[in-house]
């Protein structure tokens, strides 16, 4: 596998993760949660690495070309992103948790920052168009192995991203806290629509 074709990988994936969506609006979110934003980023890369292991194992293929399933998935993940929007909307300013239960709180975030990634449709549907592109079918690596490590690639790049994104709101918004609870609130109505949108663009369709 050439390194120009990661390199190239790395420049259009890098432009679409500064794309305002779902995981930014997590992303912030948590950030100004009065908490961590690591367990948060950590849950993103989570489901973004499930989801290489569903495209480099085919999996993906199967579920981009089957309606019922992509269906069964867009629903899901609209309606899971609309409830933790909607949470997130209605308790914009949670108090930071207390040491005891810090963990508790921080095991919480990861998992629902897996399922923000991982139960988007519209990333599964990146990853099946855009990785095979930068792969070689006859190249000395498995098309596994290509995937696999554009996929990795694709998990540092939002990792470092995200981690960034969430500290600088932090950092920003976390000593003026009416601006953090409209942030906040944002963020929550902007998953929301996200949802919704994903909801309407598979069942009008």
């Amino acid at each position: 596998m050439a390194a120009s074709s990661i390199a190239a990988f790395w420049v259009v994936s890098s432009l679409l993760i500064m794309v305002p969506g779902a995981d930014w609006a997590f992303t912030i979110s948590a950030g100004l949660g009065g908490h961590s934003v690591l367990p948060a980023v950590s849950g993103i890369v989570l489901g973004y690495a499930a989801m290489t292991v569903v495209v480099a194992a085919g999996v993906g293929a199967l579920v981009a070309g089957s309606p019922a399933l992509l269906t069964a998935l867009t629903i899901g993940g609209g309606a899971y992103l609309m409830w933790h929007g909607a949470r997130t909307f209605a308790r914009p300013g949670s108090p930071a948790p207390r040491a005891a239960a810090a963990a508790s709180t921080g095991q919480a975030t990861l998992v629902r920052g897996a399922g923000v990634s991982a139960l988007n449709p519209k990333g599964l549907l990146l990853f099946v168009a855009l990785l095979p592109q930068f792969t070689s079918r006859h190249g000395s690596w498995p098309l596994a192995v290509q995937l696999g490590v554009l996929g990795l690639v694709f998990m540092l790049s939002c990792g470092a991203f995200y981690l960034c994104l969430g500290s600088a709101a932090r950092r920003i918004l976390h000593a003026r806290p009416a601006a953090a609870r409209a942030v906040t609130r944002f963020s929550g109505a902007a998953m929301v629509i996200i949802g919704a949108l994903l909801l309407a663009d598979r069942l009008i369709a």
